[in-house]
């Protein structure tokens, strides 16, 4: 059996990781399901939890990233209780990102929309010669 473990990290305002719980348990799919400090992570056969995951996703699209999980749940090198405590590896990682996907959320909401963003203006580089002139400018005064 190919089986996949996926991170739901959930950065919204319409839904809440009890309410995706809620809904996956709903399911009665045959997949492992803990929720987490920043979402959910699910575990399973890997088109039923894509197809899962498809169908949570629609809850808010803009709100809920999926991203594939190296390890199960209870796996012995992520868990806390073998490890002594601790954050998890990724954790921090995690926690960074988080940070950033509102961002992600309105660049994708803007995107959809048809929005096509302004290049930004790069600042040109001084000129070798033009620093060499400000330089004896600067040594004269």
């Amino acid at each position: 059996m190919d089986t996949l473990t996926k991170m739901v990290v959930i950065n919204s305002e319409k839904v809440l990781p009890s309410d995706i719980v809620i809904k996956l348990y709903q399911s009665k799919a045959d997949v492992m399901i803990k929720e987490t400090c920043f979402g959910v992570i699910v575990s399973g056969e890997r088109s039923v939890v894509n197809t899962l995951l498809d169908e949570i996703r629609k809850m808010d699209p803009y709100g809920i990233f999926i991203k594939e999980r190296g390890l199960a749940p209870g796996e012995q090198y992520r868990c806390r209780a073998t490890r002594r405590g601790g954050a998890r590896p990724g954790f921090h990682s995690i926690e960074t990102e988080n940070k950033m996907l509102p961002l992600i959320a309105a660049a994708l909401k803007a995107l959809d929309k048809g929005e096509i963003p302004k290049q930004k203006q790069r600042k040109k580089k001084l000129d070798v010669e033009r620093f060499k002139e400000i330089i004896k400018q600067t040594e004269v005064s």
